[in-house]
């Protein structure tokens, strides 16, 4: 039988002669692998649909999914082949991430800029009930955790806004397809903070430690380091504190950023007022242990 495949094989071959025909023996497999899948990125168009189905499909861009007002679930690229949604990307660690993710662009306008300042729509029930069993689908068939579940402004804060403040993260995780800081942990960070800022220099170690990418060049001027700073503080504000994301790094940015890495508060960076800087107060009030140092006057998040 062997025999007769490779003579067809070679008469198939009418110019460029006869070649072996390619075995490959399959008996053995490695236990060692996992999904190329490590994220799934989600987007808003600031289009309608038929411009956003027109970009995604015939012209530069792409995405997996595409779900429309309805909402329907348009699958534009096959899980298994890359997709061009995110282009200049970064997080923990990886950058480019369109050859190891997901795009799920979602048929939304995103804001509109007016005279009285910029309006966010509102985000149809229907569409993110249609997103999260999607969603639930792609992390277990992949065997991703809900922090792999990123927004387009978390891998591009630089540049990127969507899905936007009034995108509903904790109804995500609530539904386990995303993460959110625990409220009491946030309480206690709160409470030990006291109205202080930890300094620039512990924000931008704690954001890059979540997952960000800090763009800042080591002979960058100080206010582009502020700019490129304020602009990483605002896309996690809108993710996670989106009643106010103007990029200014405060107490309340921090507390809920120490619940996320709480690794971080204990680190020299990590300051607690004065007046409570004690063993007891320090190994009571925060999920850690230890002692903190006390946060110094010059300690207050300013530049």
């Amino acid at each position: 039988m062997l025999r007769r495949l490779t003579s067809l094989f070679c008469l198939s071959l009418l110019l460029g002669g006869c070649a072996p025909m390619l075995e490959i023996d399959a008996s053995h497999s490695s236990a060692n692998h996992d999904s190329r899948v490590q994220y799934v990125i989600v987007h808003y168009t600031s289009s309608g649909f038929d411009r956003a189905l027109m970009h995604l499909t015939r012209g530069e861009v792409s995405s997996h999914y595409l779900i429309s007002e309805q909402p329907t679930i348009y699958r534009l690229v096959d899980e298994n082949r890359r997709a061009w949604h995110t282009g200049d990307s970064s997080w923990q660690g990886r950058t480019w991430l369109n050859a190891s993710s997901i795009g799920i662009e979602i048929v939304h306008p995103g804001y509109t800029d007016t005279a009285q300042g910029r309006i966010w729509h509102p985000w149809p029930r229907e569409q993110i009930e249609a997103l999260i069993p999607l969603l639930q689908d792609i992390l277990r068939r992949h065997q991703l955790t809900p922090d792999r579940v990123l927004g387009h402004s978390d891998v591009a804060p630089q540049r990127k806004v969507d899905p936007g403040p009034l995108f509903p993260w904790q109804q995500l995780a609530e539904a386990g397809v995303a993460i959110w800081p625990e409220a009491a942990v946030v309480t206690r960070y709160r409470q030990v903070l006291a109205g202080r800022t930890p300094p620039p220099q512990w924000f931008e170690m704690a954001l890059q430690t979540f997952g960000y990418r800090l763009e800042i060049s080591p002979g960058a001027p100080p206010a582009a380091r502020k700019k490129a700073r304020q602009n990483v503080i605002a896309a996690f504000q809108m993710r996670f504190r989106p009643a106010r994301h103007d990029g200014v790094a405060d107490a309340e940015t921090a507390a809920i950023l120490a619940a996320l890495v709480p690794a971080t508060t204990t680190t020299s960076l990590w300051c607690i007022p004065v007046a409570s800087a004690s063993p007891v107060v320090a190994t009571s009030v925060l999920p850690t242990s230890g002692a903190l140092p006390a946060c110094s006057a010059a300690e207050t998040g300013a530049d």
